[in-house]
């Protein structure tokens, strides 16, 4: 897949970080990897996949291509959220059943309210373990009001994400999906639960 396909344009880098530590520059998910990651992991029509640090919105859209599962990104850059908006009109052009279901929200990712349907995260390393960790667990708090299966993905996790997913929460690793390159080149698939 690729983003003439989709109609779209996501190859954009950002140049510099945000003015703060707490969050890294964004690059998109290598579409090589998005293919592996799917070979493996199947959606729903009825999932509902949340994409924080969505950027302009790859991942967003191919998983609507691939699965038309209902899509939201986050993102707190606002030029790279209005070429996400940009990128979903383009994208509507091409694959008019869209509708409303590839949605995007400008925020800090630690201020978007979890939505009770949605019931999958993707995390390409954002933003620091502080700001993971608030996230983590406004994903709970969601979960304590309304019971469903949760499912984590993480793309190039940092150690202190995994520490604190792994010592702090009941998550627990479903799937390692190992890539070429270095150590961190793998996604990893947490879950949770209360049918557990």
């Amino acid at each position: 897949m690729n983003d003439k396909l989709l109609n779209i344009k996501t190859e954009t880098v950002q140049k510099s970080s945000y003015e703060s530590h707490h969050y890294n520059r964004y690059e998109p998910t290598p579409y090589e990897v998005l293919d592996r990651l799917f070979q493996v992991v199947e959606f729903e029509r009825t999932d509902r996949v949340v994409d924080f640090g969505c950027g302009s919105g790859r991942l967003n859209f191919y998983i609507h291509y691939r699965f038309q599962t209902t899509v939201m990104g986050i993102e707190m850059n606002e030029y790279l959220y209005g070429q996400a908006l940009e990128n979903r009109k383009n994208y509507r052009s091409k694959f008019t059943d869209s509708g409303e279901i590839i949605q995007f929200e400008n925020c800090l990712a630690q201020d978007y309210r979890i939505q009770p349907e949605e019931n999958v995260f993707y995390f390409f390393n954002p933003f620091s373990v502080r700001i993971f960790m608030a996230v983590v667990n406004n994903i709970l708090q969601s979960l304590e009001e309304t019971e469903r299966e949760i499912q984590l993905i993480l793309y190039y996790a940092p150690e202190d994400y995994i520490f604190f997913l792994e010592n702090q929460t009941a998550f627990h690793l479903e799937k390692e999906i190992l890539l070429p390159g270095n150590a961190y080149e793998k996604l990893l698939i947490y879950s949770f639960g209360h049918s557990e």
